[in-house]
């Protein structure tokens, strides 16, 4: 009763296989092995980040939006 043995874990596997398909189960590894890829470069990302703060702010955004002052209009 105490742990179950390799044919238990076999017959387990072969279970699975047949209920939710080979290639389920390899995408959703796939799925899962990017998921902790992801993980780990936002943890990189975040060691870089208090030096990209210090550094001068970028004068354009995008390249799609023109930073433009409003002034208003004289009556003449």
């Amino acid at each position: 009763m105490g742990s179950f043995s390799i044919w238990h874990w076999l017959i387990v596997l072969v279970i699975v296989a047949l209920v939710f398909g080979t290639k389920k189960i390899g995408s959703m590894g796939t799925d899962v092995g990017k998921a902790v890829k992801g993980f780990k470069d936002g943890m990189k990302g975040e060691e870089d980040k208090p030096a990209a703060q210090n550094a001068a702010p970028s004068q354009v955004a995008d390249k799609g939006t023109v930073d433009v002052e409003v002034k208003e209009k004289s009556n003449s």
